[in-house]
C-alpha cells in the first residue's frame, strides 16, 4: 500500500489512549488519514497529538462511550468538522479474570459488559449512517482468541468478547444488505505494546502480537484492497 493509501479518509478510533491506540493512530496518519480519537484520559490524547505529523488532521476528544447521547454527539461533531466519517475502529479494552467461573465475582461481568459490549453498541449505532454513506465505510473490532476458545478462568472476558464479535458480524450482515461498508474482526491472543518492550528489555513474548502488526492489519482493512472483505475474522495469533 502507498504512503497515502488512506488520504482524505476520516477514521474514528474509540479507545485510542490504550497501549494499541497510539500505534494505530500514527500508522493511519502516515497513510494519509484524518484520525479522530477518543478516550477518557485527556493527557493521553495530548500525547498522541504531539506525536502526529499534522495537528490539522487530528481530532482528540474526551467522550464517555457508555453514554449513548455523548457517543452520538461525538459523531456529529466529527461530521461538522470534517464533513464525513469513513471508518470506525473499536480498540476499547479491559480484562478481569483468573478465577474459576463459579468463584469469579459477577461484578467482573458487569464491568466487562460495559467496556467490551456496550461501547461497541453505542459506537456502531452512532456511526452507522456515516459508514453506510461513505464509499469507503469500514468498522474494525480488535478481539481475542478467548472469544472462540474460552477457558474456565476467563469466562466473563470470553463471553463479552464473543458478544462483541457477534454484534460485529450482525453489523457486517446489515452492511452486506445495504452494500459498500464492511465490518471485520482482528483476533489476537495478547498485544505486545511499545511500553511493554521498554519495561521488559530482552524479554520474549512468544504468544503476543506486536501492536505494529495489528496497526498494519487495520490499515489494510481500511484500504481499497479490503473492499470485498466483510464479516470476517482475521487471526493474528501464533496458535
Amino acid at each position: 500500500m502507498s504512503a497515502n493509501d488512506l488520504d482524505g479518509r476520516v477514521i474514528a478510533i474509540a479507545g485510542v489512549g490504550g497501549g494499541l491506540g497510539p500505534v494505530v493512530a500514527e500508522r493511519l496518519a502516515q497513510a494519509g488519514a484524518v484520525v479522530a480519537g477518543t478516550d477518557r484520559d485527556a493527557e493521553a490524547l495530548e500525547r498522541i497529538a504531539a506525536g502526529l505529523p499534522d495537528g490539522n488532521r487530528w481530532d482528540g476528544r474526551v467522550v464517555d462511550l457508555l453514554e449513548e447521547e455523548a457517543t452520538g454527539e461525538w459523531c456529529a461533531a466529527l461530521v461538522e468538522r470534517f464533513g464525513q466519517v469513513d471508518g470506525l475502529l473499536h480498540l476499547v479494552g479491559g480484562w478481569r479474570g483468573g478465577a474459576p467461573l463459579h468463584e469469579a465475582p459477577l461484578a467482573d461481568w458487569e464491568l466487562l459488559h460495559d467496556l467490551l459490549i456496550r461501547t461497541v453498541q453505542h459506537t456502531t449505532r452512532a456511526f452507522h449512517d456515516q459508514l453506510v454513506a461513505s464509499p469507503n465505510g469500514r468498522f474494525v473490532l480488535v478481539s481475542a482468541k478467548q472469544a472462540q476458545a474460552p477457558s474456565n478462568e476467563n469466562a466473563a472476558y470470553a463471553a463479552a468478547k464473543a458478544a462483541a464479535e457477534a454484534w460485529t458480524l450482525a453489523l457486517a450482515d446489515g452492511f452486506a444488505q445495504l452494500g459498500g461498508a464492511t465490518a471485520n474482526i482482528i483476533v489476537v491472543d495478547a498485544i505486545l505494546t511499545p511500553r511493554m518492550r521498554e519495561e521488559n528489555p530482552g524479554k520474549e513474548f512468544p504468544t503476543f502480537t506486536p501492536a505494529e502488526h495489528i496497526a498494519g492489519a487495520i490499515e489494510f482493512l481500511c484500504s481499497d484492497e479490503a473492499a470485498e472483505m466483510n464479516g470476517q475474522r482475521l487471526p493474528l495469533t501464533t496458535g
